[in-house]
């Protein structure tokens, strides 16, 4: 438990850091406006870590663990391809698509989840 507490205050702590190393090397001129938005894949990679750490909880029951796994799945995926259209991508289809992706992910995870709650209680 303390682990976890700690690796989540470690990846806040880098999120705030670039967030503000970027704000700080803006406000000196040495890089551009757009480079410190980019600084935002940051967050994609944070949801892709957390996603690949979330099929590793134990849990009880098979159908908890196959929720895991396909909610872990669907968070790195969509992580991933959240930094790599902040990362690459001109920005307003980073705007449109890294954060449609994002959105899409949890939206799909949210509705698997009552889909899977609905299969337990049809099943009990």
């Amino acid at each position: 438990m303390k682990t976890d507490i700690l690796a989540g205050l470690i990846w806040a702590g880098a999120l705030i850091g670039l967030a503000l190393l970027a704000s700080f090397a803006r406000s000196h001129g040495w890089i551009d406006p757009e480079t410190a938005l980019r600084a935002m894949a940051m967050n994609g990679l944070v949801v892709a870590y957390y996603g690949n750490r979330v099929p590793k909880v134990i849990v009880p029951s098979a159908l908890r663990r196959r929720v895991n796994r396909l909610t872990g799945w669907m968070l790195v995926v969509s992580g991933l391809i959240y930094a790599g259209f902040w990362a690459f991508a001109p920005l307003d289809m980073a705007m449109i698509f890294g954060t449609g992706a994002m959105a899409a992910g949890l939206a799909f995870c949210v509705l698997y989840c009552l889909w899977m709650r609905t299969q337990m209680r049809a099943s009990v």
